[in-house]
C-alpha cells in the first residue's frame, strides 16, 4: 500500500525512476479498484455495455491517468529506457 501512495503522491513527475514494487503495487492496486467499481457499476445500473465502464469507474479511470502513465515513464527510467519507448509501443 505504501508503494501505491508514492506513486499517487508523485503524480505528475516523469523524472527519476520508480521501484519494480512500487510500479507493480500501483498496478495491482488500480486492477483491484477498478474491478470493485464495475461491481458498484453494475449494482447501481451504470455500467454500459457498450464501452465497458460506468460513471464511478470512469472517474476513476480519469483520476488515475496521469499517474499511472508518471509511474510507469519513471519504471522505464529505471530500465535505462526513455519514456518515448511508451509511445513508441502503442
Amino acid at each position: 500500500m505504501n508503494d501505491f501512495m508514492t506513486a499517487l503522491r508523485k503524480y505528475a513527475i516523469f523524472s527519476g525512476r520508480a521501484t519494480r514494487s512500487e510500479f507493480w503495487y500501483f498496478a495491482l492496486f488500480c486492477l483491484l479498484i477498478q474491478i470493485g467499481l464495475m461491481v458498484i457499476d453494475s449494482l447501481l445500473g451504470t455500467f454500459s455495455s457498450t464501452t465497458g465502464i460506468g460513471l464511478p469507474s470512469g472517474i476513476f479511470i480519469l483520476a488515475t491517468f496521469i499517474p499511472y502513465l508518471a509511474v510507469t515513464v519513471r519504471r522505464l527510467h529505471d530500465t535505462d529506457r526513455s519514456g518515448w519507448w511508451l509511445a513508441a509501443a502503442s
